[in-house]
């Protein structure tokens, strides 16, 4: 392969290698390598959700600019490409962080040290009431509570106890509470596993009035529903949305009553385009009084009574084929 220049033919190989006999208007400048590339795309929408929620701000309230970047780098970590802190360092070179936020020291030892700083302290307490500040009031409250199980011998809150898992392990407890409209986690606690849940329960009640938060619903799951824990929130006068279960003996024959009627067609309605019944209710103890909603799905009800009886064909099908020949 070859080209012609000033009308003779030339190598390609030796005009890329030589300029000799070539006009200087024809020569092309080198081209430059890339010294380094960074990830700009993984980053800029978190950055966009970080600037809307002030979280810069109020970490820059608690932290000097070091220590304020160091926390955010890491969260940002989480969300984006989670990997263990030792090698946070080498991930951060490679974003955009490491231009907007330059020599942020994230060897191992510093990110132990920042973060035995922020757990030894009251900065998380003080940073979810500025997040519960700027929510202002009227806002639904999720509450749930989990377990997290570890290997490690460091942590002192880890104590063994009901194993939700399966694994075995020493756990702690985790509660958190979500705003339903903004989606975000607003404030967390962690207890030891012998701390039972209404106790915990309790605390959280009482963190949240700390942060000064009033007028808000409480969503809780059915794990939640106890006379202990009703009662609470009725004392703490606190508007509050709970699934009930069948432990309770007056709940049992409330629903018992409710499914007489529940087809009437007065408590007929639509949701998602399906038809649903909801009829109002009241719970009664000798310690309270709740209204609720008697929900019934007929869909619902055929879907898992399909389920149910293909489930028992399966278990039917095993027998008879184990069945050992008389």
């Amino acid at each position: 392969m070859g080209r012609n220049v000033n009308g003779k033919p030339v190598l390609v190989r030796d005009a890329l290698n030589s300029s000799d006999g070539i006009p200087s208007n024809e020569i092309s400048p080198p081209c430059s390598k890339p010294i380094n590339a960074y990830n700009y795309g993984e980053f800029l929408p978190l950055q966009k959700i970080t600037d809307e929620l002030m979280i810069e701000e109020y970490l820059g309230d608690l932290f000097n600019e070091k220590d304020r970047n160091m926390i955010l780098a890491m969260a940002l970590n989480r969300v984006i490409r989670p990997t263990a802190m030792y090698n946070i360092k080498t991930w951060y070179e490679n974003y955009a962080l490491s231009l907007q936020w330059p020599e942020l020291p994230l060897k191992s030892q510093n990110i132990s040290n920042l973060l035995a700083k922020v757990g030894d302290s009251d900065i998380p307490s003080m940073f979810m009431g500025k997040m519960f500040r700027s929510l202002g009031t009227k806002r639904t409250l999720m509450y749930d509570l989990t377990s997290f199980s570890s290997y490690s011998q460091l942590i002192n809150l880890l104590e063994y106890g009901y194993i939700r898992d399966d694994s075995d392990l020493p756990q702690l407890n985790l509660s958190m509470i979500v705003d339903k409209e903004k989606g975000i986690p607003v404030m967390y606690d962690i207890y030891p596993e012998s701390i039972v849940a209404v106790t915990t329960f309790k605390n959280t009640i009482k963190k949240i009035e700390a942060h000064e938060m009033e007028n808000y619903t409480l969503v809780m799951d059915r794990g939640f529903f106890s006379k202990s824990n009703i009662e609470e929130l009725i004392h703490e006068k606190i508007p509050f949305i709970m699934p009930a279960t069948m432990a309770l003996k007056s709940v049992k024959e409330l629903m018992s009553s409710a499914q007489k009627d529940v087809e009437s067609p007065e408590y007929l309605h639509k949701f998602n385009k399906k038809p649903i019944f909801v009829k109002p209710v009241t719970l009664e103890q000798k310690e309270f009084k709740v209204e609720g909603y008697c929900f019934y799905d007929p869909k619902r009800e055929m879907e898992e009574k399909n389920a149910f009886y293909s489930r028992l064909y399966d278990v039917k099908e095993k027998l008879e084929e184990t069945a050992i020949p008389e």
